[in-house]
């Protein structure tokens, strides 16, 4: 059974469809241990709740400086005993000595097909307007191992989005998440899971 933790800063859409993919059978072999985030009024952590998965918010205003931050929220994922980390819309620098921990064991979804619009700045709406912006005809989502860098890690799997005319970034978003970010993430999951021992 592959032991996964995910984090979250928002919403929890993608957190939604792995949960829905461990409770319809598409994401075998799978048990959702801890959903943690860093903002305790995300809706992530409801729609955990609801499905009856451990929360935890662990945030960086409450720790005198990011060390310490970044020290409980390593005690959080060691007391889990995680197969797997995702960061599923997690909007914190992920510190190296967490990287150097999950060595292909974490992983993360970006709005983008890699290595377009990604790095430093680009999250959430921020690549959909660069993409627009470029005039880019194809968009999508990649899912990819955490490295130190950022959105650097080794690709799992990719998919690609058309983007059409008139499109806004709030319609190109939706359609990233709907075509790419919501299929792919759970397959990927799911892959792992059934290459776990």
């Amino acid at each position: 059974m592959l032991r996964v933790g995910v984090l979250v800063s928002g919403g929890g859409t993608n957190l939604q469809a792995i949960i829905d993919g461990v409770e319809s059978g598409r994401i075998a072999n799978t048990s959702l241990e801890v959903v943690i985030s860093n903002n305790a009024g995300a809706y992530a952590l409801e729609r955990a709740k609801q499905h009856g998965i451990p929360v935890q918010c662990v945030s960086p205003k409450e720790y005198a400086d990011r060390d310490q931050f970044y020290e409980a929220l390593m005690d959080v994922l060691e007391a889990y005993k995680l197969d797997l980390v995702v960061l599923a819309g997690y909007l914190v620098i992920i510190p190296e000595q967490m990287v150097r921990r999950y060595p292909r064991k974490m992983i993360n979804i970006h709005p983008s097909l890699i290595p377009a619009f990604c790095g430093k700045g680009y999250y959430g709406l921020k690549v959909h307007e660069a993409a627009l912006e470029r005039g880019v005809k194809i968009t999508g989502a990649t899912v990819h191992y955490v490295e130190e860098g950022t959105d650097t890690g080794p690709i799992l799997m990719q998919q690609a989005v058309e983007v059409l005319e008139g499109d806004t970034p709030e319609t190109l978003q939706r359609r990233v998440m709907e075509q790419a970010e919501w299929v792919i993430l759970p397959a990927v999951i799911d892959r792992l899971a059934r290459e776990h021992p």
